[in-house]
């Protein structure tokens, strides 16, 4: 484990290798799982404000889960996240021509209607952040869905923490990114990772 601040970053996202290969996974982390994206508490209030730019981007039964569950959920763990169609996808996705399962809040600000790229939990993936009363662990989370983005990533030698800088930067700024660099190349220096 690295510290930097209160943060206590596992030595597997310096380490090992990754690049989101959306071709080849068609977006499955959108849709296994048991439960639906995590969400902090400031982004349920977000979720009501973006709602009316998304919701013309979702199906209907999404549509449908919404109005019955509401436009996020606590789910048996007692965390926020958004609600699921039928033990699967997210509500706040769709699928593309070629069947790829995708983010239509992304879309929505990809396409200049929001503000708001996506969920953190999403968007820092497949970090997953851990909150504890004096301090937040990031741990990698290595899930088999995710194959072919380790394949990539070790392809072209990128390593986690680099794949979600802007992510990163956009959780918890520019200088701690920069201490997750210094720390990277002093545990390399030292023999800790590869």
């Amino acid at each position: 484990m690295v510290q930097i601040d209160d943060k206590l970053i596992s030595l597997d996202i310096f380490e090992r290798r990754f690049i989101c290969d959306l071709s080849k996974c068609k977006g499955a982390c959108c849709v296994e799982g048991e439960s639906g994206a995590p969400l902090e508490d400031e982004e349920t209030k977000i979720f009501e404000e973006i709602f009316p730019h998304v919701k013309p981007m979702l199906s209907a039964k999404a549509l449908e889960v919404i109005e019955k569950e509401g436009k996020w959920i606590t789910d048996f763990d007692g965390d926020k996240v958004t609600p699921i169609i039928n033990g699967k996808e997210c509500v706040y996705t769709y699928f593309d021509e070629d069947g790829t399962c995708k983010c239509a809040i992304e879309k929505a600000y990809n396409d200049g209607l929001i503000d708001f790229p996506k969920p953190i939990s999403c968007h820092l993936y497949p970090i997953r952040v851990s909150k504890y009363k004096a301090f937040e662990a990031l741990n990698y989370h290595d899930w088999k869905i995710c194959c072919a983005a380790k394949v990539l990533g070790e392809k072209h030698g990128v390593a986690t923490f680099r794949f979600l800088k802007n992510p990163i930067i956009r959780k918890y700024g520019e200088a701690f990114y920069n201490e997750m660099e210094v720390s990277e190349k002093i545990l390399r220096q030292e023999g800790l990772i590869k």
